[in-house]
């Protein structure tokens, strides 16, 4: 498995354990048998699957909401699926950004990220936060990419999207409170990966400010992971353990085709 989705699927499951259980420390057993993915890595597959098939983001979303009710969406993304007669619904929440990580490496240009983001993000999340947010990662995934630094991601990241990420995780976990706004996770999760020292410390520091710790991590992850460009085994096989087989294909799929 190489370190492409499998980054953002492993901060979701890691995560998931600690979403209504916030424990304000790196200090954390990340391994728990109740660990499970959510509907992070299930719309984080969707957009690669409508990616892999040339199909409609939209449509891959409504496919793999439906196949997998249940699994922590928004009320409003919700109310979204179940209806017959979708709009967007103005959403600045993170579940645009927790499913981005595919465009990243399955477009070659900056302004084709950042316009690929928007596409998938606006089908539910239209407000400018919303697409703000989902183009922040792609951009921060492409950038590591390309081999940025950590000092030229963050400059980029605050310059063209306007984030402040002049703080440390130690200085805001004690009064941080959960979020699922993109300007109150994004910024977040970006700064545990530029704090990091390796995958799995991302992934630490990213759950211990508490909050939305799923999808904060599954951002962090999915950052983190090309980084780094590696995943611990036993992370890996943790996981992978967790998803069903189809989602594990699609991964494959998607890493023989973009990595």
């Amino acid at each position: 498995m190489r370190n492409t989705l499998i980054g953002a699927v492993c901060g979701d499951v890691l995560g998931s354990i600690f979403e209504r259980k916030n424990e304000k420390s790196v200090d954390i057993e990340l391994y728990n048998e109740n660990s499970s993915f959510t509907d992070d890595t299930i719309l984080t597959i969707a957009i690669a699957d409508a990616i892999l098939n040339e199909v409609s983001y939209e449509s891959k979303i409504i496919e793999y909401g439906l196949k997998y009710p249940n699994r922590g969406y928004g009320s409003s993304f919700k109310e979204w699926l179940n209806n017959d007669k979708r709009k967007p619904y103005d959403s600045w929440g993170n579940g645009s950004a927790m499913r981005v990580s595919a465009i990243s490496y399955a477009f070659n240009s900056i302004s084709e990220i950042l316009d690929e983001a928007k596409k998938s993000a606006e089908c539910t999340h239209n407000h400018l936060e919303g697409i703000k947010g989902a183009q922040a990662v792609a951009a921060a995934i492409y950038l590591v990419r390309y081999n940025f630094d950590k000092k030229n991601i963050k400059e980029y990241i605050e310059g063209r999207f306007g984030y402040d990420l002049n703080f440390k995780i130690d200085e805001i976990r004690e009064n941080y409170k959960f979020d699922v706004s993109c300007q109150g996770s994004v910024p977040q999760a970006i700064v545990a990966f530029l704090e990091s020292d390796n995958y799995e410390h991302a992934i630490r520091l990213a759950i211990s400010i508490g909050g939305d710790s799923d999808t904060i991590a599954a951002i962090c992850g999915s950052i983190a992971s090309i980084y780094y460009d590696r995943i611990p085994q036993k992370i890996l096989d943790f996981v992978l353990e967790k998803l069903p087989q189809e989602f594990i294909d699609i991964l494959e799929k998607f890493d023989e085709k973009y990595m």
